[in-house]
C-alpha cells in the first residue's frame, strides 16, 4: 500500500503510457490548483476527460495508489505543511483540519498518524517549540 511517504512526487512515468500520464497530469494540475479543498472524484474525471475507472487505472499506473488516495495524501501533506509552518502565524490543529477539508477530526487524526508517525498535534508542538527556540 502506498503511504504519504511514498508520495506522488515518486512518479512512474517512465512505465505509464503518454495518455494515462496526460490523464494524471491533468488531474494533479487541477488539485494543485485547489489545494485547500476536498475535490470530488467527479471534478477530477471531468476536468482530466476520463470516466472515473479510466481515472482511476491511471493514477494506478503512475502513482500506484488511486485518485482518493492520491487526494488523501496531498490534503494530509497540506495540514502537515501548515501545522510545521504554525510559527508563521498562530494556529489550531481543528481549523487547518477543516481548512484541508476534515471534519471527522478522530479520523483525521487517525490518517496522520499512520501517514506521519506523529499526532497532528505534536507535529504543531514541535513548530510552536522551534519558533520559541529561535
Amino acid at each position: 500500500m502506498a503511504t504519504v511517504e511514498d508520495s506522488p512526487s515518486g512518479l512512474n512515468w517512465s512505465t505509464a503510457s503518454p495518455s494515462r500520464r496526460l490523464v494524471v497530469a491533468r488531474a494533479e494540475s487541477y488539485v494543485r490548483a485547489h489545494p485547500d479543498a476536498a475535490v470530488p472524484i467527479s471534478t477530477l474525471c471531468r476536468v482530466a476527460g476520463v470516466s472515473e475507472r479510466g481515472l482511476r487505472n491511471a493514477f494506478r499506473s503512475v502513482h500506484g495508489m488511486s485518485p482518493k488516495q492520491y487526494l488523501l495524501t496531498e490534503r494530509l501533506q497540506g495540514v502537515r505543511r501548515e501545522l510545521t509552518d504554525a510559527c508563521r502565524r498562530p494556529t489550531t490543529v481543528t481549523h487547518v483540519a477543516a481548512t484541508y477539508g476534515f471534519f471527522e477530526l478522530g479520523r483525521f487524526a487517525a490518517s496522520y498518524r499512520q501517514a506521519f508517525g506523529e499526532a497532528p498535534s505534536d507535529t504543531l508542538r514541535a513548530a510552536t517549540r522551534r519558533l520559541r527556540a529561535d
